[in-house]
């Protein structure tokens, strides 16, 4: 890995006129629009970056971003990788390792999820403050790089908590409604039956997605701090479950997206 890691940061390092991002971000389905909030300077497709992955999806741009998001100097993922696509857990979490490498302090994920609990609705905001790995395999399989991170790194708080209060202050003060919770990841791309969803709900889990848990992973083992939120786009309640496409959790996340940009605009200003 380091090798294929050292071809892609120089790469990048040449292209971007040596950039050196101080946060990173990974945005998820639907919630692009940070990227209006953030100072572009380069921009790299994918396709164009040596052993970087390629979004398979036709609502996930595919591009990584690099400028200034109120001052703060940010690489910014326009469109993250899933494991149901076919990649392994070492290719979607690739660009975190990347992120790291150019030098990132601290990393901020987003994603769109479906909400177990059922005092958290439709349309609004989860700060995810702990986790259930339901994923069938780690991003830390095999071969342990100890220059990279242990090989048994401590997962006891994987959400870094003073930025986790913060956001929520945050919230408070803008009258978003903003929950805190439990985040269980899937390998998905299927949406889950009714005694999934009891069962998720029945082993602690207040949302449910398909991204997310992986990179976090790899950025505790690399000790970089974590700030992940969810906008919650539909409702997994087993006893009204209904039906919902992708077109719903699209326009659901876009309707939500303002709110969850002016926390993590704001967030980030406070590093």
């Amino acid at each position: 890995m380091f090798q294929t890691l050292h071809e892609t940061v120089e790469y990048i390092t040449k292209k971007t006129n040596n950039f050196q991002p101080e946060i990173g971000i990974v945005l998820g389905t639907g919630l692009g629009g940070l990227v209006s909030e953030i100072t572009v300077e380069f921009s790299l497709m994918y396709s164009n970056i040596p052993n970087f992955p390629i979004s398979t999806l036709e609502f996930h741009s595919g591009k990584l971003l690099f400028g200034t998001l109120n001052g703060k100097k940010v690489i910014a993922m326009q469109g993250r990788l899933h494991y149901y696509e076919g990649y392994s857990m070492q290719q979607i979490t690739f660009p975190i390792r990347v992120m790291k490498a150019l030098g990132i302090k601290h990393l901020f994920v987003s994603n769109a999820a479906g909400s177990l609990n059922p005092d958290f609705k439709k349309g609004d905001l989860m700060v995810i403050n702990d986790h259930i790995n339901l994923q069938p395999e780690s991003p830390l399989r095999g071969r342990n790089d100890a220059d990279m991170g242990p090989r048994f790194p401590d997962m006891s708080n994987p959400y870094h908590q003073e930025l986790i209060k913060k956001a929520m202050e945050i919230s408070a003060a803008e009258n978003i409604t903003c929950h805190q919770g439990v985040y269980v990841s899937v390998t998905g791309p299927n949406l889950e039956t009714k005694a999934e969803y009891k069962y998720l709900r029945i082993i602690g889990g207040d949302a449910v997605g398909m991204s997310t848990v992986p990179e976090v992973i790899v950025a505790n083992h690399m000790s970089v701090p974590v700030f992940a939120i969810s906008v919650l786009t539909d409702e997994g309640f087993p006893e009204v479950l209904q039906p919902v496409s992708l077109e719903e959790i699209l326009a659901t996340a876009r309707a939500a997206e303002p709110k969850m940009t002016r926390i993590l605009s704001q967030l980030i200003s406070t590093l």
